[in-house]
């Protein structure tokens, strides 16, 4: 059973941001996928390893087949092919050869090598998942941040309103006689401070958007502004899947594999080995400046000198210095390494899974509490500015309530963000990737 939670977040740029291009969460992230390096660069051993399994297919399967020729020019003494005697004279000669040769056994290395071409184009593609899912994470993350800061900016925006006006408010009552001059500097003190509270989220609001444009690679030459209205939906998925298909988990498993298969293509180099091969010649020759000589027609020695051959080989490895049995010793020590590490990455990925529900549980819980003491802080922060501006409380006892207010309003929006990150690295877990949740 899926549970839905829906956030709702309004959040507001600096305004001294001009010309800028407003991009959802979603639209950032697909931004940041397609200019990543890293991305590009997995898509690229990703190819490699494609080509290499085609290699490897074709050389286990098909024969190697080569064609050549020659031409020969003698001058001097040389063995005359018909009398079989020495003669001074200028010879020429030209020939033509097809051959071809293919391994019919050799301990199943071309098989092994199939399934290790195999499994490095499985581990590229689980490689580039994960690459995928790390920035997809860290794209979320600093949009949340941005999200934060802007949000802030506005609601200190409205406290310097706020405390302008309550300043304006004392120092008209100050010239009836009904605030004291005391009043008066205890709130254009209160205004310095939300002034300069403005001023530090805007540098801070500032700092998050480059921090998000340096995780896109951010190229446009307007600014990067995220959505003013942005809505936050996420569905928790309650059952968590097989880690296994966990890129971190398949990852290390693949290479488990593959020291396996390394490991068996080893112990099969102590098998003798089969092979075929095959070929066709023919040979034309000449003596040109011999008087009285007239060469065979090149068409006739063209059939006449040809021939084939059919040849199947046998190698059996015998001795080679034990060096055979010293890349079997390391080939098993890569595969217990392999599977230890195995081991580990589980291990590894089953507390991340706990450590996320839980820190998701605890998210839902203290959005819960802030938002209900949002709305405390908020009825009381309404009730204290109608008994100042009755005269009934002090500026100092104002400026309390309006703090408490824009801590709990920070809280609160604090734990939202959490909440919906936590939801999305759960939802991760359970086989939901990042870009299908936004």
């Amino acid at each position: 059973m899926n549970r839905t939670i829906t956030i709702f977040l309004f959040v507001l740029f600096a305004d001294f941001l001009l010309a800028q291009q407003i991009m959802s969460l979603r639209e950032c992230v697909e931004y940041a996928i397609e200019h990543s390096v890293n991305v590009e660069i997995g898509r690229i051993d990703i190819d490699d390893a494609r080509i290499a399994r085609r290699e490897a297919i074709l050389k286990a399967f098909t024969p190697t087949i080569d064609a050549g020729t020659y031409a020969y020019l003698n001058f001097g003494r040389s063995v005359d092919p018909e009398t079989n005697t020495y003669m001074s004279t200028t010879s020429f000669n030209n020939g033509y050869s097809v051959s071809g040769n293919i391994v019919l056994f050799n301990g199943f290395s071309a098989v092994n090598n199939i399934k290790i071409s195999k499994i490095a184009m499985k581990m590229g593609v689980t490689q580039e998942q994960q690459i995928v899912d790390e920035l997809c994470l860290a794209v979320i993350e600093a949009y949340c941040n941005v999200a934060y800061f802007s949000r802030m900016v506005e609601v200190v925006s409205e406290q310097v309103k706020t405390a302008s006006d309550n300043l304006l408010l004392a120092q008209r009552k100050e010239q009836l006689g009904q605030k004291s001059y005391a009043d008066v500097v205890q709130l254009e003190a209160e205004l310095a401070e939300r002034e300069y509270q403005y001023i530090t989220m805007k540098n801070q609001l500032n700092d998050a958007i480059l921090m998000l444009e340096d995780l896109m690679l951010w190229k446009e030459r307007t600014c990067l502004s995220i959505q003013t209205s942005q809505t936050f939906q996420t569905y928790l998925i309650d059952s968590i899947v097989e880690i296994t298909h966990h890129p971190a988990v398949a990852l290390a498993e693949y290479k488990m594999q593959n020291a396996k298969t390394e490991l068996n293509t080893a112990r099969w180099r102590f098998a003798p080995s089969l092979s075929l091969s095959g070929g066709w010649s023919t040979s034309y020759y000449t003596y040109p400046n011999t008087e009285g000589y007239v060469a065979t027609p090149y068409a006739q020695q063209f059939v006449n000198n040809g021939g084939e051959y059919v040849q199947l080989s046998l190698s059996i490895p015998i001795y080679d210095g034990l060096s055979r049995y010293s890349n079997i010793a390391r080939k098993k020590n890569a595969y217990r390494r392999a599977e230890a590490e195995y081991r580990r990455t589980l291990q590894e990925v089953e507390s991340e899974v706990e450590r996320a529900t839980q820190d998701r549980e605890g998210s839902i819980v203290a959005m819960k509490q802030a938002d209900r003491r949002v709305k405390a802080q908020k009825e009381a922060y309404n009730i204290n500015t109608k008994k100042f501006e009755q005269g009934l409380i002090s500026p100092l006892e104002l400026k309390t309530s309006s703090d408490n207010y824009l801590n709990v309003q920070a809280e609160y929006l604090n734990a939202t963000l959490k909440c919906f990150i936590k939801t999305c690295v759960v939802n991760y877990y359970n086989g939901v990737n990042y870009l299908e949740q936004l």
